[in-house]
């Protein structure tokens, strides 16, 4: 298994707040686990501590980053600011094809929603705002996007109950609606609005439940992934 790959597993799992906080990924366990050297695994962890989605200490290694709610709340403020712009931007300049596209994703949304898949909602939920990151066709506004987004998803896997996907849902198309429209005002308030709201739904109180061990966790996602890819390179042949 290739470098990319693997980030792309450990950076998912991290994403969706799926490990525990404060949990060492020792470069010895998940060499074994990938079937990979210690030196690609170290590439990969370096690789995701720049990106914010775990934390290096130095002679210690890398740790799963344990969600604050006191730092949550600076880095919604920052989502709020950024999001609020990209909104605005994509109301004067968004394409039919891009309509449609973000059409079809809130509906994606709400049957994942209906059918009670948790899961996919939530990373249909996460996907929605890097969506219009990058319909902005803005590299710096994507990037800043990715990593303020993927730092507040570990905080709502963790903090928010699931009364909360009801309501964001709803939010998301009210975003969607207004884009659609072409109206910046309705945009950039639905948008401020649905951010601040997730914010105040999140919980100071953990349910701490006993979940599968690491390799148990890697091996579903490495399963996920060889299955997709050779779907895909099923269909290409």
């Amino acid at each position: 298994m290739d470098e990319a790959a693997i980030h792309g597993i450990l950076s998912r799992l991290l994403m969706a707040g799926t490990l525990p906080g404060s949990v060492k990924l020792g470069e010895h366990r998940l060499a074994e686990i990938f079937g990979v050297s210690r030196e690609r695994i170290r590439k990969v962890l370096h690789r995701l501590g720049h990106e914010r989605l775990l934390e290096i200490v130095k002679n210690r290694g890398a740790f799963t980053i344990e969600p604050d709610l006191r730092e949550g709340r600076v880095v919604y403020e920052a989502r709020r600011i950024l999001e609020s712009g990209m909104a605005a931007h994509l109301a004067d300049n968004l394409t039919e094809a891009q309509i449609a596209r973000l059409r079809q994703h809130v509906d994606a949304e709400a049957d994942a929603l209906r059918s009670g898949d948790q899961p996919t909602w939530l990373r249909l939920s996460a996907e929605f705002h890097f969506l219009l990151a990058e319909m902005t066709e803005n590299p710096i506004v994507q990037r800043q996007a990715h990593e303020l987004i993927s730092r507040t998803l570990m905080l709502v896997k963790r903090y928010e109950t699931t009364a909360g996907s009801a309501c964001g849902c709803e939010e998301h198309r009210a975003i969607f609606r207004a884009l659609a429209a072409r109206e910046r005002g309705k945009a950039v308030k639905a948008m401020h609005s649905h951010l601040s709201l997730v914010e105040t739904r999140l919980r100071p109180t953990i349910c701490v439940e006993e979940g599968p061990s690491l390799e148990e966790v890697i091996a579903h996602e490495i399963a996920v992934y060889r299955e997709a890819n050779g779907a895909a390179l099923m269909a290409a042949g």
